[in-house]
């Protein structure tokens, strides 16, 4: 993670962007079953006691980290999305520049990704039902990894001269993929916020736990 974070870091220099985004039957046994666990998790979390500031840090750090680097994905999404949208690329970027900013988040994202899937989420998913490789945040990373291959496919092709860069065709690679790649990065920092993952661990486990 820590080259992971020394590339965002660097890239995040180059970022002038803000990070602002783009029936059943009464009485089923599913439905009875969503309503008691609801009931019971509130009841938990109520019955936990409030959190100094101190201790809502710890609990809340891996959110805040999960957030720096999905800040910084947001930002370069949203460079090139608004170019689609104006017809034009950016102010002081070369067609080069433009289409390597775009293959940079896709190299970026996979690699976010690999290593989620390799560290972090097993540890997760011990205790926490939402990182579990069967669900959801797991199955949004492939649905993702489809959309990164053809956006990637797309813009190598532009590099390389076989098809030039159009900004309506480019729109519409990252519409394929742009809902659940947002939704994803809003789930994770959910999921990893102090209030719930205090349900889960220790705060002693919390200082060992690092990404």
């Amino acid at each position: 993670m820590a080259e992971e974070e020394r590339c965002c870091e660097n890239s995040m220099k180059r970022e002038t962007s803000d990070a602002t985004g783009p029936g059943g039957v009464a009485g089923s046994s599913s439905e009875t079953t969503t309503a008691t666990t609801a009931t019971t998790t509130t009841a938990q979390t109520d019955a936990l006691p409030k959190l100094s500031a101190k201790e809502f840090r710890e609990y809340n750090r891996m959110a805040e980290h999960m957030d720096m680097f999905h800040n910084h994905f947001r930002q370069t999404w949203n460079t090139l999305y608004r170019a689609c949208e104006a017809g034009r690329r950016p102010a002081g970027f070369s067609i080069r520049a433009f289409i390597s900013m775009g293959i940079d988040l896709c190299e970026m994202l996979e690699m976010h990704h690999g290593i989620e899937e390799a560290h972090v989420f097993p540890r997760l998913a011990a205790r926490m039902p939402a990182f579990k490789r069967e669900l959801e945040l797991v199955s949004q990373h492939r649905e993702i990894h489809r959309g990164l291959e053809s956006l990637q496919a797309y813009l190598q092709k532009c590099r390389s001269g076989e098809t030039d860069l159009r900004l309506d065709e480019l729109k519409e690679v990252m519409d394929g993929f742009g809902k659940v790649l947002w939704q994803h990065m809003d789930d994770e920092v959910k999921e990893l916020g102090a209030e719930n993952m205090r349900k889960y661990w220790s705060l002693e486990e919390m200082r060992k736990m690092r990404m």
